[in-house]
């Protein structure tokens, strides 16, 4: 059964048998489950990785079908975390495959601990600070990681190979402003394209777990409107930080406590601790609106139209504001320490 799931695969003489075998025994960590990662670990897992990791903090909406085929309507009116659908979904696609989604924002706390043991990291997420992040980690633990991006109808592509090729950081020293970078909210999304650019990045995974990548120094960069792709030389940058060992991202030097998420009027503001949801939930009930809490997440509603998502591990969306100040203020209120030691301010008055 097995052998007939991967024999087709098998085959193609750049994979065979002991590639096969190989992807088999590998531990692939994919960052980020959207356009771009939900596609990544479908790839990995259909393709026989032996174990995959799905690391990712939002929720599914309805304006991320027309690009994320491995979740549908049925997961949106659950009112799952992406990372928990994927990992359902996943274990559908190969029951053969360890599948493990973890519903969290990869950062400089937790990030060495998600990847611990990893013989890949894959891009799937939508921001710079995050990838930057991702290239600390690889270079320190020597993990060879996998960049792509997509906006508007381009694309770009390109493995790291730590020690060998150059690295995001070398392309790229700083972040871009948010205002220049644009996002799926200002730009928009071809639907297709996270689909084209999740494929070249799965083909790179796969030579990389079984050896037969070459430290290729590259940048693909596609226009699917156009149909063209081009590839660009690449080369270390003297006086990478990165290359020589520090880790400013990684180190928690650069960085912020809250981020707009692209596609959407959300700000992710990071919490400092774990939360008792259903305790939350109780004390919400007195200064908030449509509380509802499932086994992942806390929703409600405060100050007419500002919902929050709140997750175990204290981190909260803002929906509803790109106003990250607003939704520090927020989260301070109603997330904050006071809320968990059981007053809200502004409580005494609704009682």
């Amino acid at each position: 059964m097995v052998e007939d799931r991967y024999s087709r695969q098998a085959i193609f003489p750049g994979i065979g048998p002991e590639g096969q075998r190989r992807l088999g025994k590998s531990f692939a960590v994919v960052i980020g489950c959207g356009g771009l990662g939900s596609h990544i670990a479908a790839a990995l897992v259909r393709a026989g990785v032996g174990r995959v990791r799905v690391v990712d903090r939002d929720f599914i909406e309805y304006h991320n079908l027309h690009r994320q085929d491995l979740f549908d309507e049925a997961d949106i009116r659950r009112g799952l975390p992406k990372a928990a659908a994927a990992e359902r979904h996943l274990r559908q696609i190969n029951s053969s495959v360890q599948v493990e989604g973890i519903v969290a924002d990869a950062n400089h706390t937790n990030i060495e601990e998600l990847v611990s043991g990893a013989d890949i990291i894959m891009d799937g997420l939508d921001n710079f600070e995050g990838r930057f992040l991702i290239n600390d980690v690889a270079l320190k633990r020597g993990i060879p990681w996998v960049y792509g991006a997509a906006i508007a109808a381009t694309g770009m592509m390109m493995p790291v190979l730590p020690g060998r090729t150059p690295c995001l950081r070398c392309l790229s020293p700083s972040a871009p402003e948010r205002a220049l970078a644009g996002t799926c909210d200002t730009a928009g999304i071809v639907g297709p394209l996270p689909r084209i650019v999740a494929g070249l990045q799965s083909v790179a995974a796969l030579k990389l777990l079984i050896g037969t990548h070459e430290a290729e120094q590259y940048l693909t960069v596609i226009d699917a409107w156009q149909g063209t792709f081009h590839r660009f030389k690449t080369s270390l940058r003297p006086g990478c930080p990165a290359c020589e060992g520090r880790y400013e991202y990684l180190e928690g030097k650069l960085g912020s406590e809250a981020t707009s998420l692209c596609g959407q009027n959300v700000v992710q503001v990071r919490g400092h601790g774990s939360l008792s949801l259903p305790e939350l939930a109780i004390r919400l009930e007195a200064v908030a609106e449509n509380v509802t809490l499932n086994d992942f997440m806390l929703r409600f509603t405060v100050e007419g139209d500002m919902e929050m998502v709140v997750f175990p591990d204290g981190r909260a969306l803002v929906r509803n504001t790109q106003d990250e100040t607003l939704a520090r203020g927020l989260y301070a209120r109603y997330v904050g320490t006071q809320a968990c030691l059981g007053r809200i301010p502004g409580e005494e008055k609704r009682n």
